[in-house]
């Protein structure tokens, strides 16, 4: 009897563990898709969410590999430089998280790039230099619009031009786009990244509308206006950027 309960114990278990990993992928809820070939495998979409628990959103994305696996490649000058992003474009209001009403597209993104530091007050190696973090990954509040000077339908960062002085997040890195560092950790697990983000009003992320975007931007090799271009777009969630997601669904 105690051999039986032994072996029929040890079957339950390996059920269990067999329907949870079964119940994990895909992931539930937001958009999903499946794996895209000639898409590098941590930068390939299959699933995308947003989701509000009191105050706090959660922005997650997984991919068909090793989620943030890849860097760009470090070139040693800002000018030319690459970013590699995973982006979450949204409906939501630029003025919600510090900048112009109606600046442009609001996206949360989170970005590596080892030619330049943008997050300032934050020492994310913990070296002691606040100045020499950009390669880990990191997040970021950036606003979009399209700009042909980019790439024919292009998106880049909203410049400021030179002598406006707009609405911008106490954040702000002091780089001269719609760009802001609010220092949300990501956390990447496996096939997964998720980042929590506190709001003051949540419903206005609860009413949003959002997307998933893997993105690779470009520095203007001249370092000035456009700044910071989308120079090759890895795989939208959606497939056609039409931002279909709804926040907790």
């Amino acid at each position: 009897m105690t051999a039986l309960r032994t072996i029929l114990a040890t079957a339950l278990a390996l059920a269990a563990c067999s329907a949870g990993a079964h119940q994990g992928k895909p992931h539930a809820g937001g958009i999903q898709g499946a794996a895209a070939k000639g898409v590098k495998a941590d930068y390939d979409i299959i699933h995308t969410r947003i989701t509000t628990e009191g105050n706090i959103a959660t922005f997650h994305v997984a991919v068909s590999g090793k989620a943030g696996k890849t860097y760009p490649t470090k070139t040693g000058k800002l000018g030319g430089s690459t970013v590699f992003s995973y982006v979450w474009p949204t409906t939501i209001d630029p003025y919600v998280v510090g900048f112009e009403n109606k600046a442009g597209i609001l996206a949360f993104a989170v970005t590596s790039h080892p030619d330049f530091d943008d997050t300032p007050p934050y020492d994310e190696n913990g070296d002691g230099d606040v100045g020499n973090d950009g390669n880990l990954w990191h997040s970021h509040w950036v606003v979009l619009t399209r700009d042909d000077a980019c790439g024919k339908d292009a998106l880049k960062v909203v410049d400021i031009p030179k002598g406006a002085k707009p609405r911008l997040p106490k954040t702000w890195p002091g780089f001269p786009i719609l760009l802001d560092s609010p220092g949300w950790s990501p956390v990447f697990k496996a096939e997964s990244l998720e980042v929590k983000v506190p709001f003051d009003d949540i419903g206005v992320v609860e009413a949003a509308s959002f997307d998933g975007v893997t993105a690779a931007l470009r520095v203007n090799a001249s370092v000035h206006s456009p700044l910071l271009c989308v120079a090759d777009v890895f795989k939208v969630a959606s497939g056609k950027l039409t931002l279909p997601g709804k926040v907790n669904q």
